[in-house]
């Protein structure tokens, strides 16, 4: 949804753009050429090896750009750092990078095996999905499942992961989806969502404490912005998309913000046909009022 987010942001030459969730620099290189000449972009991610990734990408930018290893929900941190008031736009994409499912061995995706780590950043010192299936209590994990990943056999699947950790404690993304089809039951899997693609959800978000983040950055975004300053965002499950909507909600009825659509904007046939991972897309933009 490049196209669909420089429009939302209404990027112009001469001002400071955030890309909160910087990635692979995809979203960071189109705002940069859209506010060409002069305008500058901060690029923040908490995946250093994304932060390299995009290092690279935008290398040619030269000056342009700033690269933290921060959260988003940071970023008043970093304003104050710098001296700047506010900026003229602020994008979260809040789903998983390519790099990150494909590449990254860290257990984000179910189609292969690889170690049940699922932190966004290694380096820190943060309890990984492996820990947490094999310590947690029962009504934790049943919590997490339900909760996070919207696990309508949450207690089932709860119940199972105990009974298999008293046998070998998990260590591989391959051990988890092996315990999920065994949870499903008679009649196996229903519908057209693979289970294991809630429950690593629900286990990443646990891990990453993803759900505060974004309060977080949802409680002081408004005060980031100049006056006219446009905030972009994109989600994919509904506990994301839930927050955005109501915090837009309460802004536009305070005075604070205004919602440049009451709908969100989703992926073209075309792009969900290039990108079938963008097909639960939503795009929520507003504008920070006078």
């Amino acid at each position: 949804m490049v196209t669909e987010v420089l429009v939302g942001l209404n990027c112009r030459p001469g001002y400071l753009y955030v890309d909160g969730t910087v990635g692979e620099g995809g979203h960071a290189a189109a705002i940069l050429d859209r506010s060409t000449p002069g305008g500058e972009l901060w690029g923040l991610d908490q995946d250093p090896a994304a932060l390299t990734a995009t290092a690279t990408r935008l290398a040619h930018y030269t000056s342009r750009f700033l690269l933290f290893h921060r959260s988003y929900a940071q970023l008043g941190e970093l304003l104050e750092m710098q001296g700047v008031k506010g900026v003229a736009g602020i994008l979260l994409d809040l789903g998983l990078s390519s790099y990150q499912l494909q590449h990254s061995q860290r257990g984000f995706s179910f189609q292969g095996d690889e170690p049940l780590d699922m932190r966004f950043n290694p380096e820190v010192e943060a309890v990984t999905a492996a820990q947490l299936l094999n310590h947690a209590s029962p009504a934790v994990l049943e919590k997490i499942f339900r909760d996070y990943g919207e696990e309508p056999r949450a207690r089932r699947l709860a119940r199972f992961i105990i009974q298999a950790r008293r046998q070998a404690h998990f260590k591989t993304t391959r051990q988890l989806v092996t315990v999920i089809q065994q949870a499903q039951g008679p009649g196996g899997r229903r519908g057209r969502i693979n289970p294991a693609t809630r429950v690593f959800q629900a286990l990443r978000i646990a891990v990453n404490r993803e759900l505060e983040q974004l309060d977080a950055f949802l409680e002081q975004a408004p005060g980031w912005l100049l006056p006219g300053g446009r905030l972009a965002v994109i989600s994919y499950h509904s506990l994301e998309d839930r927050r955005v909507k109501q915090r837009l909600a309460v802004w536009e009825r305070a005075g604070v913000m205004r919602r440049l659509s009451r709908k969100p904007l989703t992926p073209t046939p075309e792009e969900v046909e290039r990108n079938p991972r963008s097909r639960s897309a939503k795009l929520r933009v507003a504008e920070r009022t006078a």
